[in-house]
Order: C-alpha cells, then structure tokens, then sequence
C-alpha cells in the first residue's frame, strides 16, 4: 500500500496506539511515527520493543511537524491534553481520537484547537481485555469497524484522507454523528460492561460462595463477564461519566427487561421465556454472519 501520511503521532501508547503503530509498518502507510506517553516507564518500554520510529520525551516534541496527532489517552484527559499539543500543532494538522465516547470528547477537544487544524473524532470498535505498550498488535483492527464522528463542519479532505488510514489498517469504516455513535455504544459496548462489573462484583461479594469455587467453576458465561470486567478501571471510569445521559438511559430499559424477567421466572412463564431466548439468539447468529465474531467452540478464543 502507498503512504497516507508523512508522520503520524501517537498521544498515548497503549494497546490501540501501539496496535495502530504495527499496522501502519505492517502495510507501510505512514513515513514515521513519533510517540510519546506521559510515564517515564511507558517510553522506556516502547523503545525497549521498537514502538514507534521515535519516542519522544515531550509531548511537544511529539506533535511537532505531524501530519496526523491521535489522542489515544483516556476521555477525561482529552481537553487537557488537546490544550498542551494545541499551540505545537503545524498548520492543517488532523488531529483525532480513539476514545469510545465523542460528545464529551468533541466538546472538550474543539475550543482548545486552532481554527486551521482538523479535527476527526474516531472510534475503533476493537481491543482485548490486556493494556500497555506490549499488548498491541498490527491485526488488531482487521475486519473490525472504525466509527469517524462527522458533520457539516467538518473538512472532507481530512476526514476521507483518515478514512482511507484506517481502511489501510485493516478496518470498515462508517461516518455517524456524535449523538447517535454514543447512544449505539452505550447499548453495544458500555452497558455491557457495567453489567459485567456488576455480575463480578455480585460474586466477589456473595460470600456464601467462595472465591475459589468461583475461580475452580467458572462456566463459560462468567468467565466472559470476567474477561469484560478486567478492561481498563480508568477508561472505563471516564466513560461512564462522560457517557452519563445514554448510559443511563440504556440502564433504564436494561431494568425493565430485567424486571420482566423475574416476573416470568417467578410466575412459571415458560413461554416468554423461550420467546425472548429465541430473539435474544438471532441476535448472536447476526453477528457472526456479519464476521464479528466466530462460531468456532468457546468462540475460537482457546483456554486462555
């Protein structure tokens, strides 16, 4: 593949900056790639294992003369970290975003750029439960969805010339505004989570249970939960404050189905109960016909 960008940086260098990185030498799309993290033990590590063409020890020194800056920090930093890079920014610089909610992000990223710089949230559905530097890798994003977050005021070359990035990394890309992405992610992605936090934690304190009966006996479902709920504490704290309004929301309806439920179960309702499942498991079969996940046993994800 042809070169995207001259030089990219990346603001923050755990698991998507650091799969991002190995993409984009993977299919050679980028001229060099500078980085830089805010622990001195992240930069070391990174360039103990070659991430990145350079690891910069400024974030000033990071962002100087990119084509492309990706904030690949947690949400509730954005602002503050866009305020820092903002006056280092060269003219017509895309500057962009990783994070998983985006009216929040858009509403504290815009007033601190530079009217003559671009900004294209993004929102890679991709990840794995591991974070750090050493955790990423360069197929990360294969056949997974890239969501750009744009709308009238946005420059089309900017963001078709990050649609083209992304594509070249592996992703399907798709354009939704800000609302409606954070609305869909609340129901795909963060309630889900929460859920998971909460089924853990009910196990964690079900103390007529033991923590080793729950660890010997973990069936395939809580062992998923447990798999969920050992993503990032600090992500996953921004995003839920920063998501509030859909993610409550979301809640609510979670809670009527819930209560639904118990009343079925209580009231011997087989026959609800096997219609729901019944929906509930189309659902799954659409998603691994639209390749998102594998039928394989265990869902090809092995022992581990």
């Amino acid at each position: 593949m042809s070169q995207i960008y001259d030089r990219v940086a990346l603001i923050g260098l755990g698991l998507i900056a650091s799969s991002m990185y190995w993409a984009c030498k993977r299919d050679g799309l980028v001229g060099e790639v500078t980085g830089y993290a805010k622990s001195t033990e992240t930069r070391d590590t990174a360039r103990r294992i070659g991430l990145c063409d350079r690891v910069c020890d400024t974030i000033e020194e990071a962002v100087k003369d990119a084509d492309l800056v990706v904030l690949c920090v947690p949400v509730g930093v954005m602002g503050d970290v866009a305020a820092q890079i903002a006056p280092h920014l060269k003219a017509g610089a895309t500057v962009s975003d990783v994070g998983s909610v985006k009216r929040f992000v858009i509403d504290v990223v815009t007033p601190q750029l530079p009217a003559e710089v671009h900004f294209v949230p993004a929102h890679p559905l991709a990840g794995t439960e591991h974070s750090g530097p050493e955790s990423g890798f360069a197929e990360l994003f294969d056949n997974r969805w890239c969501l750009l977050v744009t709308d009238d005021q946005t420059d089309r070359t900017a963001a078709d010339t990050l649609k083209s990035f992304w594509i070249a990394m592996g992703s399907n890309v798709e354009e939704m505004d800000a609302d409606h992405h954070d609305l869909v992610l609340s129901v795909t992605s963060h309630t889900p989570h929460l859920i998971a936090y909460t089924m853990v934690g009910v196990a964690d304190d079900l103390r007529r249970v033991s923590e080793s009966e729950v660890i010997k006996y973990s069936a395939s479902g809580f062992r998923d939960f447990t798999r969920i709920a050992a993503s990032d504490p600090t992500m996953w704290r921004d995003v839920f404050l920063s998501n509030k309004d859909a993610t409550l929301e979301i809640l609510g309806r979670f809670t009527e189905e819930l209560f639904a439920l118990q009343r079925a179960i209580r009231q011997g309702d087989g026959a609800h109960l096997h219609d729901y499942f019944t929906r509930t498991r189309a659902i799954r079969r659409g998603i691994i016909e639209a390749g998102q996940d594998t039928d394989a046993p265990d869902f090809g994800r092995g022992a581990s």
